[in-house]
Parts: C-alpha cells; sequence; structure tokens
C-alpha cells in the first residue's frame, strides 16, 4: 500500500532527514521525505494504520496536514 503524508514545519535537511528515520523505523515501512513538497512517500508492507503514521510524524514535532492513499 503507498499513502502520501503531507508534513508542514520540516524547515531543513535535518528535520526531513529525522521524518525519515524515524518513519522507517516502523515495522513494514519504507519511507523517502522530499522537503521542498513537504511530503513523506510511504510503502507500507505490514499492518501500520494511519494513525501510528500521524503519531510518529508529530512526535517528532511537526504536523501531519493530511495522508492520502
Amino acid at each position: 500500500m503507498h499513502k502520501t503524508i503531507r508534513i508542514e514545519g520540516m524547515t531543513c535537511s535535518h528535520c526531513s532527514g529525522r521524518v525519515e528515520m524515524l518513519l522507517n523505523r516502523l515495522d513494514g515501512v519504507s519511507a523517502k521525505v522530499d522537503l521542498d513538497a513537504k511530503t513523506a512517500s510511504v510503502d507500507i508492507t505490514g499492518d501500520v494504520s494511519d494513525a501510528v503514521l500521524k503519531e510518529t510524524v508529530e512526535n517528532a514535532g511537526y504536523q501531519v496536514v493530511s495522508i492520502d492513499g
């Protein structure tokens, strides 16, 4: 399953790298964050809910605007 997460609050490559690292730590998740587009492109092979994705990003200090897919 593929999802796109729109994220506000990332201002530098350190921010996007942190979000990418935290998402990729989730079992069954492969994520790539695009700082310019303010999105995370996420491929999920396990049982990971939108709530878990949102919690992971928001616990890092960023705001999830939407999760599409």
